[in-house]
């Protein structure tokens, strides 16, 4: 039983892509305050026009097989209807193991108060696609790789996804909530014998519903500044809550610059630009606060945007 729950416990980190055994299982970003529409999918048809954005991420620079992640998104509205369409594709890869997928996006909106109060409402349906290479695994020394209890080919399985969302916003505030991996599907049933995923394998190979409730306000400080305050909880049943603070400051609609904490895990810093209210440019560094510190020179995520002619 030990040797089954040396290799659980490595499979199971390398699965997450996370330093916690018990964690969330999406993939992180700290710019998604640039693309809300990846953690709401709401978000799709609340504005006016149409955007592209592709995000990539690169954690934990220095860890061999640390995880890469890329998103590409694109979202708008209809050109005379309350509602807005959209899809992204996902690619999350650490190490041994990858996740792949596609989500389409209904999303339809309203006014409900004549401060212009609106109130979104979105879902999102697809599909993704996990692979786990066990050959790639790296096991203790003395493990028997002929142990019965381990499978040692690659395993690739194709699930249904789904994601909802609502969304509260005017010009000056917002704050929406949104439920992931809806469906809470298991993945496989033969990595390990019965007696040993009751053990040891909870929360591996089931995808979890993610809770997320997400706020901010737009402020004007004056002709040439404004500020953005926001903040994103995150949560997974059995996994500790997350908790983002963020604050952005933007200097002449072109420049901005901002910091995010994320709580008891890193900070970060955070630069971008906006050439021509078109053209959308961010780069973030992420700094750990936890041990793993040690072993890595930090997390990079590069966002570029693209922002097409109003429709409304």
């Amino acid at each position: 039983m030990k040797k089954v729950l040396i290799a659980t416990l490595t499979i199971a980190a390398l699965s997450m892509g996370i330093s916690e055994l018990f964690g969330q299982q999406l993939p992180q970003f700290t710019q998604y305050m640039f693309n809300d529409y990846m953690i709401n999918p709401a978000v799709a048809g609340t504005h006016n026009y149409y955007q592209i954005r592709m995000n990539n991420r690169y954690q934990w620079v220095g860890v061999p097989d640390a995880p890469l992640t890329n998103t590409l998104s694109v979202y708008g509205p209809h050109g005379s209807k309350d509602m807005g369409f959209g899809g992204y594709l996902f690619s999350d890869i650490t190490g041994p193991t990858s996740r792949m997928g596609a989500l389409f996006t209904y999303a339809y909106n309203l006014q409900i108060h004549d401060n212009g109060m609106r109130l979104s409402g979105g879902i999102s349906l697809g599909g993704l696609m996990f692979r786990a290479d066990a050959s790639k695994f790296d096991y203790a020394e003395n493990f028997d790789m002929n142990d019965p209890a381990l499978f040692t080919g690659t395993k690739t399985k194709f699930t249904p996804d789904a994601s909802i969302g609502v969304l509260c916003y005017t010009t000056q505030y917002f704050f929406g909530a949104s439920v992931h991996q809806l469906f809470g599907q298991r993945l496989y049933r033969t990595i390990l014998p019965r007696e040993a995923y009751q053990d040891t394998i909870y929360g591996i190979n089931k995808l979890r519903q993610h809770y997320m409730l997400s706020g901010g306000v737009f402020l004007m400080l004056n002709r040439d500044y404004d500020i953005e305050p926001s903040v994103l909880f995150k949560y997974m049943i059995n996994a500790p809550v997350q908790i983002d603070l963020n604050a952005k400051v933007t200097y002449r609609k072109q420049f901005w610059g901002g910091l995010s904490l994320r709580w008891q895990d890193g900070i970060s810093v955070l630069l971008g630009y906006n050439y021509d209210q078109k053209y959308m440019f961010g780069y973030s560094f992420d700094f750990s606060l936890t041990e793993i510190r040690k072993h890595n020179a930090g997390s990079h995520e590069i966002m570029i945007g693209v922002l097409f002619d109003k429709l409304k």
